[in-house]
């Protein structure tokens, strides 16, 4: 009987040795942004109006008129900003529904010089190809993709210098979007606006105007498990593919 028991014993770990099974991983992937849009968002303190835009995927002017809010853009702690906006342009949008009181702080002001932001919608022409620059040295290690992937990936070494790919003002630096550690937003013109993330160090601030080429940050490994530039382009509010306007190299 002893024997029968034990037979069946190393029947059964070798049955389940062999089996091929493997517990699940889990998937600890971090999404940038949220796969679907609310209908509205609560401000929080860092936040930027830039950032809010960036985060849903939408394009800050429509935002910004959806929402009465005018340049330079001022937001504060706990107002409501109304994400379900129009995409007419020439209208008028209404104020949001329920506004939350003005406080004395405001979170964020990005001030953009007035050269800037009172310029007329620019042509394409004001922001060729030729005029952008690669962001860092490296191999790019993840490409653009439509569904899975807005922008590249660029591997590297902790502190290998982050330069501004094109002139503009820096409209977000911080960490507020989940997935992307210390990040800048840097506005180009009313068009553009590129971001950098996984930063070790920000080496300049909201509001500062930078010049193609300009050390902004240093690469890291913030908010991910290795060190890269993740690197986008928004053209009005959408991802583009980044390689499509820098130069070839």
């Amino acid at each position: 009987m002893r024997t029968v028991i034990y037979s069946l014993v190393v029947v059964c770990l070798v049955a389940c040795g062999g089996s091929g099974y493997r517990a699940p991983v889990e998937n600890r992937q971090v999404k940038h942004r949220p796969s679907t849009v609310p209908s509205a968002h609560y401000v929080k303190r860092g936040e930027t109006l830039y950032s809010i835009a960036w985060r849903y995927g939408l394009d800050y002017r429509l935002l910004a008129r959806a929402n009465s809010i005018s340049s330079p853009y001022t937001i504060f702690p706990g107002q409501k900003i109304t994400l379900k906006i129009s995409t007419n342009t020439t209208g008028k949008a209404s104020p949001s529904a329920n506004p939350a009181p003005k406080p004395k702080t405001p979170v964020a002001t990005v001030r953009v010089p007035s050269s800037v932001t009172q310029a007329k919608k620019p042509k394409k022409a004001d922001l060729r190809v030729s005029k952008w620059r690669w962001p860092t040295s490296g191999k790019v290690t993840r490409h653009y993709s439509v569904a899975l992937h807005k922008g590249i990936d660029i591997d590297g070494k902790l502190g290998d210098p982050i330069f501004a790919v094109a002139a503009g003002t820096v409209v977000y630096a911080g960490t507020g979007i989940v997935g992307f550690g210390e990040l800048l937003i840097v506005k180009h013109n009313d068009i553009y606006l590129s971001a950098y993330g996984h930063n070790n160090r920000l080496l300049v601030a909201e509001g500062q105007q930078v010049k193609t080429g300009q050390r902004i940050a240093e690469k890291g490994s913030s908010g991910t498990d290795t060190v890269k530039l993740h690197f986008e382009i928004r053209k009005e509010g959408k991802p583009v593919d980044p390689q499509k306007l820098l130069p070839a190299r």
